[in-house]
């Protein structure tokens, strides 16, 4: 089929528009837009145009004469996905027909038509992580697992440890000696539950998002027939943020991509920062390993930042132990230095920020595009005090999931249960909602289900007293209205609804408004679709935020941004402040024995820095709120070797004298310190290092001449300055 497609391009399709392809991409781009054949790794440095790259590539791809349905795009979003073929469509006419999706929506949709190969009906049904903890939790109620045992494993923290033995390719004990030693205790407790959630699923026809990866691998390498005839539909396979991937889906790419080696993925080893999702560095590093003839394309040019903080980006990450060389430059004029501040206190910090933040808005700059980035939620604590304090709106990425919401589990319960008969778990949980009916009640009904539709649209049959009889007969006969054919999926979701409402509304009275305006986007999501199906599919593989959501997250609005750098990746401001860029803070403690781990925090200091366009602040505090000093009082070991012209490294009097002014109303000047320095005497400063008195300009001023930085000025009520 190879040979096929190869022999049948045209230089364009007819009917479609010249593009000039040379004009329109930078040379680096050209090259990987328009090398078509053999294996691919392009290195896309941040800001780079990657995703333009892949845009024109289908694009070309397609004009080429590549038919469309041989084209497999792969993302990490469906909406990714969508976005990036509606652009190459609006290039060249045909390419809304290319395969493109996330790794479980390709899963999900070949399981479904192969799901009999590997002795599995096809009707299963898919849980997400909520539901996973939620069957964690009753199963070890019924197991009787660590009962008044307060150290014992949260459902999440199980979760976490057998989803990343499933995406790591290791065994549970393995996972746990390396990431959860403290709970080696509990090894067997976890193992005992890992095994009855396994027998749980296969009971129940169900699957959660690492089985259906880990089931098309099984497919794929067992049934070398099935594997021949799916690998032949994608004859061009390109997938983009690849570093983000685990060793299942790196295996997938390989199975799929073997036979004909046309496969191009797009990554940059030096934003790989999600190991805690299961994603592998190791991936992008040795696909030239799974892939020998592989050919590497660097795209350097940026398109986001200015010089200045590309030279300290390239400078951040040139000090990684591994990794692919490339070095970032723009054609973006001028540019300020970005700069470093040591603040004395958290507290100075915070008030420093909401001081700068004022005077960027003054000076015209929308809040939205300013943010404030940090490497953990906690880091913001005391700067959102302030916030309020100065009257600064904002909004703070992360948060609870929308489909992670009890109400609208709820509701999305009923609509399996009805969808899919086989899923226990969903039946289960829309029994519990009604009134007299517990978990033991609702365990022996499901049972008696066993996963038959018949069964499951007359509940009221099923052998008990009258009053359950009773009480189950409404829930039955909405099951038969959701399961009667020729009902469209509107008025199945809202006969769901109707029953649901008035429990909904005794349930959660508190804040019933509140969740009712959740349900109402539930209900304007459910009018995209016609397929009940697809859209519980979605709902789970593809969840949402909430409305009105970019990339999963709240749009700012007019708001400064607050967030994690995690959740900062692939978004950018034209202002960012890095806060607590200190040691024991940026790299965190536990990071500091682990050079895997250390690694990925520079990479993850890296992705901080390269979200900002024009001004870039980083921020030492030496001292937490209340006094406490940070793990030590020092700068992040990612900055302290850092060339002095790479940034403006300075402790800014007038800031300090301002933010002390907001910091407390007007009265006497504090008292001089009570040790003086001389001019000539050599001292030691924790970020500047060793130095020597200039002279001492007052009682808290002093101009100091620093070996490796020059001459500063500093105040001695914060420059943490001692005798050396």
């Amino acid at each position: 089929m190879k040979e096929k497609v190869q022999t049948s391009r045209l230089n364009l399709r007819p009917g479609s528009r010249t593009i000039d392809y040379r004009a329109e991409l930078n040379p680096a781009q050209y090259q990987a837009v328009t090398t078509l054949d053999g294996p691919i790794l392009v290195i896309a440095g941040a800001g780079s145009g990657k995703t333009r790259t892949l845009v024109y590539r289908v694009a070309y791809l397609v004009d080429q004469g590549v038919p469309p349905e041989s084209i497999l795009l792969l993302t990490f979003t469906r909406k990714a996905a969508g976005e990036m073929l509606a652009r190459a469509e609006a290039l060249v006419g045909g390419c809304t027909r290319v395969s493109g999706g996330t790794f479980h929506s390709l899963a999900h949709e070949l399981l479904r038509r192969w799901a009999g190969r590997l002795g599995r009906p096809a009707d299963f049904g898919v849980i997400d992580r909520g539901d996973m903890e939620a069957i964690l939790s009753e199963l070890r109620r019924q197991a009787g697992l660590g009962e008044k045992d307060r150290k014992f494993p949260k459902r999440r923290t199980v979760a976490e440890i057998i989803s990343k033995t499933a995406n790591k390719g290791g065994n549970l004990q393995e996972i746990m000696v390396r990431d959860y030693v403290h709970l080696l205790d509990y090894h067997q407790a976890v193992q005992t539950l890992a095994r009855q959630y396994a027998d749980y699923k296969q009971a129940n026809s169900l699957l959660d998002f690492d089985d259906l990866l880990l089931e098309l691998v099984r497919l794929l390498k067992e049934d070398e027939a099935s594997r021949t005839q799916i690998a032949s539909n994608y004859q061009y396979i390109m997938v983009d943020e690849y570093q983000d991937t685990n060793p299942v889906q790196a295996e997938i790419i390989e199975l799929l991509g073997r036979d004909h080696g046309n496969v191009m993925v797009v990554g940059d080893d030096a934003q790989s920062i999600y190991s805690f999702r299961g994603a592998s560095f190791r991936n992008i590093m040795e696909f030239p390993r799974l892939f020998p003839s592989v050919k590497i394309i660097r795209l350097e040019e940026n398109y986001r930042s200015r010089q200045p903080i590309l030279d300290l980006t390239n400078f951040l990450i040139s000090k990684a132990k591994e990794k692919y060389e490339k070095r970032l430059f723009t054609r973006r004029g001028g540019g300020r230095r970005p700069r470093l501040l040591i603040m004395a206190t958290e507290k100075e910090q915070s008030l420093f920020i909401c001081r700068r933040v004022r005077e960027l808005t003054a000076q015209g700059v929308p809040p939205e595009r300013i943010a404030v980035l940090f490497r953990a939620s906690s880091h913001s604590f005391d700067l959102e005090i302030e916030l309020v304090r100065h009257d600064i709106d904002y909004v703070k990425y992360g948060g609870r999931r929308f489909l992670e919401s009890a109400h609208i589990k709820d509701l999305l319960s009923i609509l399996r249960a009805a969808a899919t008969p086989g899923d226990g778990f969903s039946l289960t949980r829309s029994l519990l909602l009604l009134e007299g009916i517990g978990p033991k009640k609702a365990a022996e009904i499901s049972a008696w289900v066993g996963g038959r539709r018949e069964r499951l649209q007359s509940l009221q049959e099923y052998g008990a007293p009258a009053k359950v009889r009773e009480t189950l007969a409404p829930l039955a006969d909405l099951f038969a209205q959701i399961g009667a054919k020729g009902v469209g999926l509107q008025d199945r979701v809202a006969a769901a609804w109707d029953f649901y409402r008035p429990l909904m509304e005794t349930k959660y009275h508190d804040d019933y408004p509140k969740r009712l305006a959740d349900v109402t986007e539930f209900l304007r999501l459910a009018r995209n679709y016609s397929s009940l199906v697809r859209f519980l599919t979605d709902m789970t593989l593809e969840p949402p935020n909430t409305s009105g959501s970019k990339n999963g997250l709240v749009e700012p609005r007019g708001r400064l941004v607050l967030s994690t750098v995690h959740s900062a990746k692939g978004l950018e401001w034209q202002t960012v402040f890095i806060i607590w860029a200190a040691e024991g803070r940026f790299p965190p403690l536990y990071a500091l024995n682990h050079p895997e781990d250390l690694d990925e925090e520079r990479r993850l200091m890296y992705v901080a820095a390269t979200r900002a366009e024009d001004d870039l602040y980083l921020i030492c505090p030496l001292e937490a709120k209340g006094g406490m000093l940070a793990a030590w009082p020092k700068l992040s070991r990612f900055l302290e070797d850092i060339p002095p012209e790479l940034v403006a490294v300075h402790e800014d009097v007038t800031q300090t004298e301002n933010s002390r002014r907001l910091a407390r109303p007007p009265g006497p000047p504090p008292p001089p310190p009570p040790d003086g320095f001389a001019p000539g005497q050599r001292v030691s400063h924790p970020v500047f290092g060793l130095g020597r008195v200039l002279t001492q300009l007052g009682p808290t001023k002093i101009k100091v001449d620093f070996d490796h930085f020059g001459a500063k000025t500093l105040h001695l009520d914060y420059a943490g300055l001692k005798k050396a």
